[in-house]
Formats: structure tokens, C-alpha cells, sequence
């Protein structure tokens, strides 16, 4: 099985579902796309169709599951490769309240033993899918050197090859997941060093990457790099990965070139009953830094969301773009 972790965009709780994904594939073909985390007793118990569901054009996905119990993460992982995803990934990083409370995320930093009985047992129920970790460099008073290499030993030890890693510890007691995003420093060089000292795995890096030069810098000592707040925020950027950073002759997409690709996306999600705002929330940001983008947001902020909106307001939106003169908005 060939899976490219060379570019890939993170899994963001309440961001990326499959209408955001569906959105980031008219951009990009290539870079892998992430589930939000589904944690396995919603997965085991809950409406499975809507919890794992997507559209086969948001393929390559994979889906992150959020657990500690081996055997329910492997009921969840034998129903995810079911589903035909060919990524099953282990939240082993987010540093919530709520995640710690359900003794997983980045709190199981602190046993690398049972992250991989259920690594293990992940992989034995979905032999079609790939097992990966997400993690952090460790949690709390943990030594970064240490915390790290153990969890990357005991699960490499159980078969694991790949592992995304973003570059920060976790801090679960005194500090907020929104202050977590930059306290502590990043260490890049901890994770260039894990892959100098494991060639054999693939290492992904995450954490604080806010353009393409970024990415393309982290390539020349790692397997890939994950996008996370940037991908989201600043979407247009994903228009590039594909010349960029996979060598595709085909050039950039652009934002307009995008809104089209998506347009019939929306209008079969439209026709199921879904709401327009469930979708074009995802694209705020597609225009940011460029003429219109003030206007492109504030319309489909105020008017994507009355009942029965439909692409009417999606080109009242474009339409405003397409009409505002540069030195007009240059402070969008």
C-alpha cells in the first residue's frame, strides 16, 4: 500500500468534516486529509453513517479515532476500514480538558504500553488500513528526549511505521489548549533527530508551519508536514501543494478556480438538505489578503445562514470580489 504523508492537513475538532474536506480537495489532490477526532464510544454506539461517511472525492482521508480501550478502538478501526478509509490514526496530542477527562489524547504520553496494546489491536481488526500515531513530544514534566522515544519504541516495537508529531509538549495542567498553542517553544530539532535516529519510520512533522516555505524547509530532514489553523484560515495556500511540493505540472488553483470546483458539491449537498452555512463556513478564508475578501466574508457570514439560502448568495459573494478594486480593500 503506497500513502503519501508528504503534505497533509490536520485533524481540527469542529473544522474538518467532510464538507471542509470535500472544499480542500478542489484545491489540492494530493495532500492527505484528516477526519475530526471521533472518539470510539460515539463511533461503537452512536449513528455510524454520519460519524464516518464521506464522499469518495475527499479521498486520500484518513480517520483519527480518540480512545484508550483496545477493544473498542478495534471495533471502531474494524468499522472505519469498512468505510474505506486506508488511514486509521490514534490521537496520542490533544491536550483538552474533556479528552484528559476520557483518559486519552495527550494525557496516554504517559503510557507508551498501552498506547501500543491498542495500536495493536487497531491494526489486527482493519489489516486493510494503515495505523498511525499523532503525538505530542510529551506532557507536563515529562523529558521531551524521553517521552517521545519511548511512545515511538513501544509502538514501533508493534508494528507502527508512521508517526505525525507535533512538535510541542503538552501542557494538560495550568495552561489552556488555546495557550498550548505556544507554550512551550516548538522543538523541531527533537523531531528531525527522531528520524535521524529512526530512518526506517516515517516522521511527520506538526505544530507552528504557517506558509509552504516552512513546509518545503522541513522536507529536506522529514517524511512530511502537517497544516493545521494555517490550511484553515488562509485555504488558498493549499492551491499550491500540489506544483509545489509533489512536482504536478498542472500549476496552482486559484480561489476562483476552487469556488467552482466546489459549486456542485454544494448544490447535490444543498439538495439533501443541507444547509448552505454548513458549507461555506469553510471558506472564509479563501480570499484572504486579496481584493474583495472583506466582502466575500461578511456576505456569506450574514447571509449563508438564513433559511433557504442557496448559490445565489454564493455569487452575490463572488460577485462582490470580482467588483472590489485593490486600494479599496487593502486592508481585508
Amino acid at each position: 500500500m503506497t500513502i503519501s504523508h508528504r503534505f497533509s492537513v490536520a485533524p481540527m475538532m469542529d473544522w474538518t468534516d467532510r464538507h471542509c474536506r470535500a472544499f480542500h480537495r478542489t484545491l489540492t489532490r494530493r495532500a492527505r486529509l484528516y477526519t475530526e477526532m471521533v472518539t470510539v464510544q460515539a463511533v461503537v454506539h452512536g449513528d455510524v453513517e454520519k460519524l464516518l461517511g464521506f464522499d469518495p472525492l475527499e479521498a486520500p482521508v484518513a480517520l483519527q479515532l480518540g480512545g484508550s480501550d483496545p477493544d473498542l478502538l478495534a471495533r471502531a478501526s474494524r468499522l472505519g476500514a469498512g468505510f474505506g478509509y486506508d488511514e486509521i490514526n490514534l490521537n496520542v496530542g490533544c491536550p483538552s480538558d474533556r479528552v484528559q477527562s476520557g483518559r486519552f489524547g495527550a494525557c496516554l504520553m504517559r503510557e507508551p504500553a498501552l498506547v501500543a496494546d491498542c495500536v495493536a489491536a487497531m491494526a489486527a481488526a482493519a489489516p486493510g488500513a494503515r495505523v498511525t500515531v499523532k503525538c505530542r513530544l510529551g506532557v507536563d514534566d515529562q523529558e521531551p528526549s524521553e517521552s517521545l522515544f519511548a511512545l515511538v519504541e513501544a509502538c514501533a516495537q508493534v508494528g507502527v511505521t508512521t508517526f505525525i508529531v507535533h512538535a510541542r509538549k503538552a501542557w494538560l495542567q495550568g495552561l489552556s489548549p488555546k495557550e498550548n498553542r505556544d507554550i512551550p517553544p516548538l522543538d523541531y530539532d527533537l523531531v528531525r533527530r527522531l528520524k535521524r535516529e529512526r530512518p526506517d519510520l516515517t516522521v511527520v512533522i506538526n505544530g507552528g508551519i504557517a506558509s509552504l516555505e516552512t513546509a518545503e524547509s522541513l522536507l529536506a530532514d522529514l517524511d512530511g508536514v502537517m497544516l493545521g489553523r494555517a490550511a484553515y484560515h488562509d485555504p488558498a495556500l493549499l492551491g499550491a501543494v500540489d506544483s509545489r511540493l509533489f512536482g504536478e505540472m498542472q500549476g496552482e488553483v486559484d480561489p476562483l478556480t476552487a469556488v467552482e470546483r466546489y459549486r456542485p458539491y454544494m448544490a447535490a449537498a444543498l439538495a439533501r438538505g443541507v444547509r448552505l452555512s454548513s458549507m461555506t463556513r469553510h471558506m472564509l478564508g479563501l480570499f484572504q489578503g486579496r481584493p474583495g475578501a472583506r466582502a466575500w466574508r461578511r456576505i456569506l457570514t450574514v447571509e449563508a445562514g438564513a433559511p433557504g439560502a442557496g448559490l445565489e448568495v454564493l455569487d452575490r459573494a463572488l460577485d462582490a470580489v470580482m467588483r472590489t478594486p485593490a486600494r479599496l480593500d487593502a486592508a481585508a
